[in-house]
Order: structure tokens, then sequence, then C-alpha cells
């Protein structure tokens, strides 16, 4: 022991503008990595995720989700990034001023598989709150972060009662270890709070505290899922990855918490309560948030039997990003999301078995079903029985979304004017990546061809082009271009059921260049992609299932007259209308 200490002395002597920060240390894969944010690049728009690791008066080092140490000038990164890392230099610079030097020792793995850290704080409060289901959850804290760890299935009924389905079902997810659920210990009021109406629709806005997570009222299409039909009894239905999840207060907790006790936390660290007591003598209005503070002033939401209905936005400061807060859990489905079976009405959902579940549902009149057995292994074997009394049946591993080869046949889709019922199917609803590179391209002019090297042989973009990797933007090379072409444009976009989305736009390209290069930079000019940026805003889906995204060279007659500021891709599709003389498309895969 004594010799350990000497050695992190003079580790700290011999590195004197280095001001070392445990608290954001990964000491392996299994451990939680407190700290981890996404970092941009100033001059590049590129974003690294990782966690701070060291920072000297001009450098900064980071660790990424594989381990690697990533070391950066400072100012490369973006004004917000560069008060974060002031802000934890100077905590860290009073942490060293005012605490001996200790050795912080490694716990042993608790029950989430999780490396943790001597705990620097007192069991917080939160903990109690979530004990009345700790048999069904992993429980663990840091100085900053409440961590839930959960499967997300609620010991309630599901399902029944729903009147438009999207044939999914409830599967227990893997919210634990490093993707479990992170509620900060210290909410910050926010200086701008974030209404819900507009803002986060995608994702979870709150968890409950028997670690069923609570998704915005409004749909992804900005509908009351309520008022839609698409809640069951108690208020929630599943995702497009089988995830269940709720979209109102699950008020029903109280029954087991008690009243006046949080059914849910907010994401942004305040609880959320039931329905208030008019005839309380500490009733209060709600704000426009759904929140109000108490007698001894700490802020907290409750439930309303109407919109809102709990949080409608977030009074602490919360990171949003792709529409969502960030970070969150990811749900990990392993079939395909499919499409809604019309005038479908969920009647029934049992557990036959332990792993076994089995739904009925009601077409005008008639019954179907779909039964359904969890392996041990992640599997599942699906039997679908249809209104007319067909049978199909379907296995699906974690690792492919796909059927397996030799799984019966798929039923014809329905008419389009819906008046025939649509069995259940099995099937896969996304892209089965092509082998033959022509299968995945189109063009306008004959011959005119797009390639890109950062593209492999099933069409799936590398990852040093996403965001889990180096934010490269993608290698594009062509040839067999029309004559007279003077320029050319790219631009790398993606249709998402709402509205067309542009990650990078280059114009003005000469026409004697016939490539870009990954990470291209000074070729042409670059316009604004969706987030208002300069740059190439790599790949970063946080929904599930398989991406296609678009990778368009436009040739042209002449230059285009157009400012950089004002080229997004809709302008300069506008734009080159009169100078267009042909275009070519590569077809790209994205799955994270």
């Amino acid at each position: 022991m004594l010799n350990c200490t000497v050695l992190a002395i003079a580790v700290m002597l011999a590195v004197p503008h280095v001001l070392l920060a445990h608290e954001g240390y990964h000491y392996g894969d299994s451990e939680v990595a407190k700290g981890s944010r996404t970092w941009t690049l100033s001059d590049e728009g590129a974003h690294l995720h990782g966690t701070f690791v060291t920072a000297s008066d001009e450098d900064v080092q980071f660790r990424l989700g594989d381990n690697r140490l990533v070391t950066l000038k400072i100012e490369r990164l973006i004004a917000s990034d560069q008060a974060w890392i002031a802000n934890r230099l100077e905590a860290i610079e009073t942490l060293n001023r005012h605490r001996p030097l200790r050795l912080v020792m490694q716990n042993p793995p608790n029950s989430d598989g999780i490396q943790t850290k001597e705990k620097a704080s007192p069991m917080p409060l939160i903990n109690q709150h979530f004990q009345p289901f700790a048999s069904t959850l992993n429980l663990r804290w840091d100085d900053d972060y409440f961590y839930v760890g959960s499967n997300g299935m609620p010991d309630h009924p599901m399902m029944i009662g729903i009147r438009s389905w999207q044939q999914q079902v409830p599967i227990p997810q893997k919210y634990f270890g490093k993707n479990a659920w992170q509620i900060p210990l210290h909410p910050v009021p926010a200086k701008q709070p974030m209404s819900t109406k507009d803002n986060f629709l995608r994702g979870a806005i709150a968890l409950a505290v028997n670690g069923v997570p609570i998704f915005n009222p409004l749909n992804n299409r900005g509908d009351d899922a309520l008022l839609f039909g698409e809640l069951d009894e108690y208020g929630g239905h599943c995702g497009r990855a089988d995830d269940y999840h709720y979209h109102i207060a699950p008020v029903h907790l109280e029954e087991t918490t008690g009243k006046a006790q949080p059914i849910a936390y907010a994401l942004d660290g305040y609880p959320i309560f039931g329905y208030q007591d008019e005839q309380a003598d500490d009733f209060a209005p709600l704000d426009t948030l759904g929140g109000h503070k108490d007698a001894d002033g700490q802020y907290h939401y409750h439930a309303t039997k109407t919109y809102p209905y709990l949080n409608g936005g977030f009074y602490g400061e919360v990171t949003e990003r792709g529409g969502q807060v960030d970070p969150q859990p990811r749900a990990q489905p392993i079939r395909p999301d499919l499409r809604p079976l019309r005038d479908a009405k969920i009647t029934e959902f049992t557990q036959p078995k332990p792993e076994s579940y089995r739904l009925v549902y009601e077409v005008r009149g008639m019954q179907g079903s779909v039964s359904y057995t969890l392996g041990e292994n992640g599997s599942a074997d699906f039997v679908f029985v249809d209104t007319n009394g067909r049978k199909t049946t379907e296995s699906y591993s974690p690792r492919d979304d796909r059927p397996r080869r030799g799984g019966p046949p798929q039923p014809p889709p329905p008419p389009r004017d819906g008046n025939q019922d649509r069995p259940p199917r099995g099937g896969p609803a996304r892209v089965d990546p092509p082998v033959d590179l022509s299968s995945m391209s189109r063009t306008s002019v004959p011959g005119f061809e797009v390639t890109s090297t950062s593209v492999d042989e099933k069409h799936f973009l590398s990852g040093d082009c996403t965001c889990d990797g180096a934010a490269h933007s993608p290698a594009v090379a062509w040839k067999g271009v029309p004559e007279g072409t003077k320029t050319f444009a790219v631009s790398i976009w993606h249709t998402a059921p709402d509205q067309e989305k542009s990650y990078w736009v280059v114009y003005n390209i000469p026409a004697n260049v016939t490539s870009l290069k990954q990470n291209s930079q000074g070729v042409g000019k670059v316009g604004i992609n969706d987030k208002g940026s300069s740059n190439y805003d790599p790949m970063c889906s946080k929904g599930p299932g398989l991406k296609k995204y678009h990778i368009t060279v436009s040739a042209l007659s002449s230059k285009l007259v157009i400012s950089p500021r004002e080229a997004t891709r809709a302008n300069l599709r506008k734009a080159m209308k009169t100078t267009l003389l042909g275009e070519a498309t590569i077809d790209v895969l994205y799955e994270r």
C-alpha cells in the first residue's frame, strides 16, 4: 500500500500541469463511463463520443467507447465543450487542494455486472423511491447519477385495449450495465427550459419507479398517443423494437408506492408525483411544464388527467440530440418493425408459462393471435394465427433481425383499400443487404455511376464515417458523366418517415474532379446540413432498425450562384433546376 501511495504522489509531481480526473476514467469495458458525453470539433463539426480523462493548459484527453485514448487541442472544441472542460478542471483543482490524496479502490462487480468505485456519497433519497420494485431492478449510484438497470417489463397486464396496433409485442430489453438508465442526482434548473410539445418526440423523457421508460405523450407524428387509441389500460404500448413503455404518467403505481411518493423521475432529475389533491393545504397551480415548487422550494412535476399527462418539458438541464434526451439506453430489436394492422383491437395478453406470451386481437369480430417464446440465448420463436385461421411461424436470433432460412413463405401484402385483413407477418420489413452494387444504385443518364470505397460489399457504411467512429465524410467516386458537365454537386441524405434529412452538401466541384477521398477537405464549396453546420454530419441513428442513406452526385452545366450559408440541399435542388444534366445515386446501409 505504501509503494502505491508513493507511486501516485510521484505521478502527480511528475505531471504538475495535468489534473487527474479519476471519476471519468474507464478502468475497463465493464465500468460505467461516468462523464461520458459527445464532443464536437468546431473546425469540422465532427462528433466524438468519449469520457473525459485529463486536461492540461492546451490539450484534453478522453477515452472512446472502444477504450482508445484520444488527445486534442482544447481550442479545436466548440465553446460549450471548452466551458465544460474549464468547469471540470476547476472542480478537480478544488478537490485536489482541499482533499488529502487517497487511493480509489475497486469494488467487486455488483449485481449489474458493473465495477463501481468507492461510493463517495451516502445513499441518495431517490434509491428509496425505487425500493418497492427493487427485486426486479438493479440500482446503483455514484456522485452524480443514479443508475437503474431494468428489462422494461412491468408486472401488470400489457397491451389490452389498444385500438391502433403496429403489430409489436412486449419483449424484455437489456437496460443494464452501460445501457442502464441514468438520472442526475443534482438536477440543475435550465436557463431556458425546453417544452416536450415540439421537442423530444423520440425516446424517453422519464423513467417510472418500476423501471419502465416513459415516452412523450405525443407520438413521433405529433399525435396524442392516448387519444389516438395507441395505449393500453395502463397507458403503455410497444415501440418498433418491441420495447414496452408508457406515454402517460403511471399513476397506478401509487397502489404499490403509496400516496405522496414519486411514481417516476424525469430525465432531468426532478421527481414526478401523482395527481394533485386540490383540497390539500399545499395545493399550488402547475406551471407550463407541469410542475411547481413545494414549501421547501424543491421543484417537482405532477401527473395530470389531460395533456401533457406528466412533465410537459424539462425544468432542469438536459442535452437534446437527434430529437431525444441524450444519453439514454437503446432498445435492442430482434425482429423487423411492422406496419399497423387496420381495425385491430387487442383483447388479451397472457403469459402461459415463463418466457412465453400470447396476444389475442380482433378485427371486425374475427380473432387472431400472436404467440412467442423467448430462448435463453435471446432468440424468439413466433407463431402467428391470422383471422382466417392461417398459421405461420418465424424464428429470430438476437444478432439477425431477419427470419432464419427455411421458414414458411410470407403472405402477400394487403390490398391498398384496406378492406381485407392482413395477417401479422414476421417477414423482413427492413432492407436485406444485397451483394451486387448495381442493385443499390440508380442513374438518370446511362453509364453515369457512383461508387464508394467507404462502403463494404454488403453496402454497409464504414464505422469511420459514423458517429461511432471518426465521423469522416465517406469517399465518393463517379464516372460516365454527361457531356457538357462543368461542375458537380454531392449530397448525402435520408428519407425519414416524417421528412427528408440532409447530412452533407458539397457543390461547385470542378469538372476535372472525379472523386472525393474519405474525410475530404478543400474541394468545392460546403453547404449547410440539417443541423445548420457547414460540415459532414455523421450518421448517428438512435432509433432501432436498419437505415438506408443515399449518396447522390449531380452533374451540372454551370456553377451554382448561391452562398454557402444558403446552400441547404433543398435550396440547391431549386438552384440546379435549369443546369442539371443528370444524377447518379448509390444507397448505403447503417445500423447501430
